[in-house]
């Protein structure tokens, strides 16, 4: 069957996905917030790179399959920022808060009075609850001591590139929107336009990517990986009627990947060309029981936003601590944090963004301002 035969509905594997990324996350930090910066788990010394990292791309993948579905579906600028912004920001603003307030007032090795008086901690909020400008690390006082010195939240600087690359898909959207096919003698189809545009983003970013990992150009950074995972994620769902979701094609990618485990630069290319049907396969095509997590919650999220600083609360709190104690206290924690986070704050927000949708499908519907039903 084809990739569009499975995104008609909500029925997918993308929430229990999601949340195996971000407790690889934690797993991945287990091991330089417990012995110091230079640990690594020893995954990174196999393949070159480590479980977070790997963690992190599929979220970026996924990411831009799904948000490049919303844009497409709704076709709606208005509605699509809505949507980002309560997906993001609720949950973010609260956790910022709690790690200023509450976690850094009881870690700090400052007097409480010049801890609420130092100007950093206000910037931190600022920076960390808008991502516009990138986030601060530190807060004064805090974490001082630990193994992994200062960082409150390192989780946090991968959100301003998920925000970029959001400003990026609208921003290539509205331009498309605003060619002038009035003024043009053959039909213009923006959205084709829109969607080509995207697909090529994709190959000429995925090639820079190999490029610059055999150092043949010097270019990107951070940015050319994570644009290449975002819309690579994007062109999987545009190009969704020509890709067919296969066992064959699935295991022979899987083949490809063990294969070249031993060399990194090879299993680079394979990594970088096949991880993005991976990831859809395992999103659609196992069944049954596995698709019962969707019913417990969305808990991703706020595991990602929670994990780090809990994770240096518990360095904090037992000094010496192993890789292993580390990563059993803190998922228990991280996972109760992200369950009530869920629970009373991100789903809450996703319920305004219906509400707001509905009304203004009302305002549609009634623009003289006619009496409107109360059912």
């Amino acid at each position: 069957m084809r990739l569009a035969d499975y995104t008609q509905g909500r029925d997918n594997n993308f929430n229990l996905i999601r949340i195996a990324a971000a407790f690889s996350v934690l797993t991945s930090h287990s091991f330089p917030l417990a012995l110091g910066p230079n640990a690594v788990e020893p995954i990174a010394d196999i393949l070159g790179m480590s479980l977070g990292m790997i963690a992190v791309d599929v979220f970026f993948f996924t990411s831009g399959f799904l948000v490049t579905a919303s844009l497409l579906t709704r076709q709606n600028v208005k509605q699509f920022v809505w949507a980002r912004v309560l997906r993001i920001y609720p949950a973010l603003i609260v956790v910022v808060l709690l790690s200023v307030f509450g976690l850094g007032l009881f870690f700090t090795t400052q007097p409480t009075r010049a801890y609420l008086a130092d100007a950093k901690i206000y910037e931190y909020v600022l920076k960390c609850s808008t991502l516009i400008t990138g986030v601060n690390q530190h807060l004064p006082g805090v974490f001082e001591n630990n193994p992994y010195k200062n960082s409150v939240n390192g989780s946090l600087w991968t959100m301003p590139y998920e925000l970029k690359m959001y400003i990026t898909l609208t921003c290539v959207w509205l331009i498309v929107q605003w060619i002038p096919a009035n003024k043009v003698k053959v039909p213009v189809n923006k959205v084709k336009i829109f969607k080509v545009v995207l697909v090529l983003g994709a190959a000429i970013s995925g090639m820079l990517l190999i490029l610059v990992h055999f150092n043949m150009v010097n270019t990107g950074g951070k940015f050319l990986k994570f644009f290449y995972m975002f819309f690579s994620g994007a062109s999987f769902y545009i190009l969704r009627d020509r890709i067919i979701l296969s066992h064959a094609l699935f295991s022979l990618f899987l083949l490809l990947l063990i294969g070249t485990i031993f060399n990194k630069h090879i299993f680079f290319v394979s990594y970088v060309l096949v991880l993005g049907y991976c990831i859809l396969y395992f999103s659609y095509i196992p069944s049954g029981i596995v698709r019962k997590y969707n019913k417990l919650g969305d808990f991703s999220y706020g595991i990602y936003v929670y994990a780090f600083p809990v994770q240096q609360s518990v360095a904090a709190l037992i000094p010496g601590v192993s890789p292993l104690v580390m990563f059993a206290c803190s998922s228990i924690a991280t996972m109760t944090l992200a369950v009530l986070s869920w629970t009373f704050v991100e789903k809450k927000a996703l319920h305004l963004k219906e509400g707001w949708l509905n009304h203004h499908r009302m305002s549609f519907l009634f623009p003289l301002g006619l009496p409107r039903s109360k059912n």
